[in-house]
């Protein structure tokens, strides 16, 4: 059955008009459609209505969102040198930061738009191709280096290391 068509009289019900151009239209579940992402929502404060009531209390909201966001990146940046998802939390911290902020909603947004077009951009078959070129002759450099390595000095198992 058309969605535009009327099931009880078989009539064609109007069509609601399209969008103006730089307009978005929201589905049923609040998804934005018709070519407008997710990531162009309104920039601003996503506190509750509540807390914005109040100057004080929305104050309050924005140190503590400041400080979860801080001690998030803070751990991120600690992650980089050491074992673990460094990156993932700093941009773990950023989209804390981001319910409450516009400027590291603008930041969070730049940084999709740069992964989005990297990740274009490696989809490309001539790069692709060039990416497994260059990774099976960093390969093929780095055998040939361990072999050389342990042809001149063997393998000695850390058990058997004369003291």
């Amino acid at each position: 059955m058309n969605a535009e068509s009327d099931e009880r009289d078989g009539a064609a019900a109007p069509a609601d008009p399209a969008p103006a151009a730089g307009e978005a239209r929201e589905s049923v579940t609040g998804d934005v459609t018709e070519g407008v992402t997710k990531e162009d929502r309104e920039l601003g404060s996503r506190a509750p209505g509540f807390i914005k009531a109040s100057r004080t209390l929305h104050l309050s909201w924005q140190v503590g969102v400041f400080v979860v966001g801080l001690a998030v990146v803070a751990a991120g940046i600690v992650m980089l040198p050491l074992p673990g998802p460094g990156w993932l939390v700093i941009f773990g911290g950023m989209a804390i930061w981001a319910t409450e902020f516009v400027w590291a909603q603008l930041v969070l947004r730049w940084t999709r738009r740069k992964v989005t077009e990297a990740a274009q951009r490696a989809l490309d078959p001539k790069v692709r191709r060039r990416n497994i070129a260059l990774t099976a002759v960093g390969l093929v450099i780095i055998a040939v280096l361990v072999g050389i390595y342990v042809w001149k000095f063997g393998i000695v198992m850390p058990w058997k290391i004369d003291e």
